[in-house]
């Protein structure tokens, strides 16, 4: 099954996400099949938090994949901005 879902990145203690498109078979933070977006959970005010390509989403989730739940979240807060 496809899966949207996000993969762990920065240093410790400074997380920073990517959203990919990945089997949900492989790991975490292994192969994905498409880079959709980011989210920095420690942006400053000038700094951008969440980036989401939105017609990439609707596309893969028209082709049957799920989102996580906090990606689920994030695509919810992105479609309102």
């Amino acid at each position: 099954m496809i899966t949207i879902r996000m993969a762990r990145g920065g240093a410790k203690k400074r997380p920073y996400y990517r959203i990919v498109v990945a089997d949900s078979r492989r790991s975490p933070t292994g192969n994905c099949i498409e880079h959709v977006g980011f989210f920095n959970p420690m942006a400053a005010e000038h700094e951008e938090k969440l980036r989401v390509n939105l017609e990439r989403v609707s596309y893969w989730l028209d082709k049957g994949a799920k989102p996580s739940e906090r990606v689920a979240h994030l695509l919810k807060q992105a479609q309102a901005a």
